[in-house]
């Protein structure tokens, strides 16, 4: 049996699961309009019910279980989709109105809109005249 090097760290700032199975990084699309920031983040797999966002001190978590129930039978040939759940965060700028936030999911796909706050949303000062 090969010994192991113990005081060989692992470095910090990376977060463990809890959770059984692999965890995955969803991709993601991120726009920003005058009205606010959108995010558009694949979840494959998932359902609302199994889906989960939550804002705490700055930070949108995004996690999400997929049903492995369908993929214990299978036995792929050749498989290049990793099945399991996901996970990412955000770090949300305080010019984001945080109580508006919506989330909605459609085939596959999570949408946020994160509205900007009324103080940070673009404005035209009127000019007096004199």
């Amino acid at each position: 049996m090969a010994r192991r090097d113990v005081s060989v760290k692992q470095p910090a700032g990376v977060e463990e699961s809890t959770r059984p199975g692999h965890s995955y990084r969803p991709n993601a699309d991120i726009g920003e309009t005058s009205e606010g920031v959108w995010l558009a983040v694949d979840l494959p797999g998932v359902d609302e019910k199994s889906v989960r966002v939550d804002l705490e001190d700055g930070v949108l978590s995004i996690e999400a279980q997929v049903a492995l129930d369908e993929y214990e039978t299978l036995r792929p040939l050749y498989s290049e989709y990793n099945v399991g759940n996901f996970e990412r965060r955000f770090r949300i700028s305080d010019r984001i109105d945080a109580s508006r936030i919506g989330a909605r999911i459609e085939h596959g796909v999570l949408h946020l809109h994160l509205p900007k706050a009324e103080a940070a949303q673009p404005r035209t000062i009127p000019v007096q005249i004199g």
